[in-house]
């Protein structure tokens, strides 16, 4: 779970985000950042035994900078002011499959997949679906995941309107080709954060996604 403390840092954040007031509370960050990795830390304990493929990775792997890139952004605001934690399958590749969890004040989520793939991991992943795509049907209809996300993420932002180059218009799976990203995701209550048996309930809640990043993990690895 996430303590109480942590959460009032980041409240306290939201009110104060500039330079000057993290570093008269640097103290306060470093516990928040100890907070933060024993958080991560109790979820890979539940996460490892359901699937194996998360093995390697350590506390590290899975976190987020505080910083924000205000490069290209209209808001300056120096520092975030959510918490996120991504479990990937495979530490090594930049845009594995994986296990996202977010915590901000009024949208909490939890979500997994392949999020904006450079444009040869989007054609690996179009040509798994092209001659697979009976599996990821499979894995879209199961009851558990049915139950839990529904399907695929399928907003405008997300879907091309016709198929992509060099893609049959006719295929069958073409609603699965149009996709520019392939994840699911789903709101969670932000009170769940800090309840004793988070990380077990949090595990259990993206455990369905596994199939679908299975999927994705042998479209991206997979030698042509």
């Amino acid at each position: 779970m996430i303590t109480k403390e942590a959460l009032q840092f980041l409240d306290d954040l939201i009110a104060n985000n500039n330079t000057e007031w993290m570093h008269a509370n640097k103290k306060r960050y470093e516990n928040y950042k100890k907070d933060y990795h024993n958080f991560i830390a109790s979820i890979l304990s539940e996460m490892k035994p359901l699937d194996p493929t998360l093995e390697p990775l350590e506390v590290k792997n899975c976190t987020f900078r505080i910083n924000r890139d205000i490069r290209f952004s209209k808001d300056k605001s120096p520092y975030k002011t959510n918490m996120g934690v991504w479990f990937t399958q495979n530490k090594n590749r930049k845009n594995s499959p994986g296990y996202y969890i977010h915590f901000e004040r009024g949208n909490s989520f939890v979500a997994g997949g392949v999020w904006c793939p450079e444009p040869n991991e989007l054609k690996l992943i179009r040509k798994e679906i092209e001659f697979f795509y009976d599996d990821l049907e499979a894995i879209v209809a199961d009851k558990t995941f049915k139950k839990e996300y529904a399907d695929l993420t399928r907003d405008e932002s997300n879907m091309l309107k016709k198929a992509p180059k060099d893609i049959d218009p006719n295929h069958p799976a073409i609603e699965f080709l149009k996709l520019k990203s392939y994840t699911a995701s789903q709101k969670i209550d932000e009170n769940w954060f800090t309840q004793p048996d988070f990380s077990k309930k949090v595990a259990q809640k993206l455990i369905p996604l596994k199939p679908m990043n299975d999927f994705l993990r042998r479209a991206l690895e997979t030698e042509d």
